[in-house]
């Protein structure tokens, strides 16, 4: 266990807190298994009628810890975000989100697996993977063409530039922005709600609007082998280098 990240237990809601504002709110692999743990233990807690992430200060997480990440293997399957990645991609709990801030890499691809999303006015949402020379993750590559159309996500995955919490309801990423402050406050509430139907009948239904969730975890897979070459590829190394000189990259050599 971490203090990096807080777990508890409220009306029934298992509240999970992204604690390491001092550094971005930035995810280890200790945070990603306590995460994990979170997630995945509440299909086997009666107790746990829905799950609410959500981060500290004026940050959801920017993402990986890059140090911490490139340490990883990414050849193992029982990593702490490989089941991180699984937990929200097959819980059957309710999985809701308060954004309270910026959501970069992860922070806006695990939005596609909540039921709901609730953002700050001023939060900031960013997928930048193609601009470290690496592809999608967290099935994102299948999940956003399904609620944003092909167009919108070749232009928020290829382009990799920031959009704002208007740009990302309009996508279908958030399902509403909360008053200032209020976004945690708003999931809660719907959480609460969720908490009082009939727990079966409520899993039901979510596994009914999700569909075959095989092609999800089809596409994790997938998007996982094509990132662990990407990963090793000159350009990676060459955009990962670029990031800690803090300069542009320079991808001009490269065909």
């Amino acid at each position: 266990m971490t203090d990096l990240v807080k777990t508890e237990l409220i009306d029934g809601i298992r509240v999970v807190t992204i604690n390491r504002p001092e550094k971005k709110n930035a995810l280890t692999q200790a945070m990603y298994a306590v995460m994990a743990d979170a997630v995945a233990g509440a299909d086997e807690d009666p107790e746990v009628r829905a799950v609410v992430i959500t981060g500290t200060e004026d940050i959801f997480t920017s993402g990986n810890d890059l140090n911490d990440f490139l340490q990883a293997s990414v050849d193992d399957a029982e990593t702490p975000v490989w089941r991180f990645l699984r937990a929200i991609a097959t819980t059957t709990t309710p999985l809701l989100a308060a954004v309270n801030g910026a959501g970069i890499g992860i922070g806006t691809t695990m939005l596609l697996h909540c039921d709901f999303v609730y953002a700050s006015p001023g939060a900031r949402f960013h997928m930048p993977f193609i601009n470290l020379a690496l592809v999608p993750e967290a099935a994102s590559s299948l999940l956003l063409p399904r609620c944003a159309g092909y167009r919108k996500a070749a232009e928020l995955l290829m382009l990799g530039e920031p959009f704002d919490a208007n740009e990302a309801v309009a996508a279908g990423v958030v399902t509403a922005i909360a008053p200032a402050k209020g976004e945690l406050e708003m999931a809660m509430d719907t959480a609460r709600k969720l908490a009082a139907k009939p727990p079966s009948a409520l899993r039901q239904t979510k596994a009914l609007l999700r569909g075959d969730d095989q092609s999800v975890r089809e596409r994790l897979e997938a998007e996982g082998a094509e990132f662990k070459v990407c990963l090793s590829s000159p350009e990676a190394k060459e955009a990962m280098t670029a990031f800690f000189e803090r300069r542009p990259p320079d991808f001009s050599k490269f065909t």
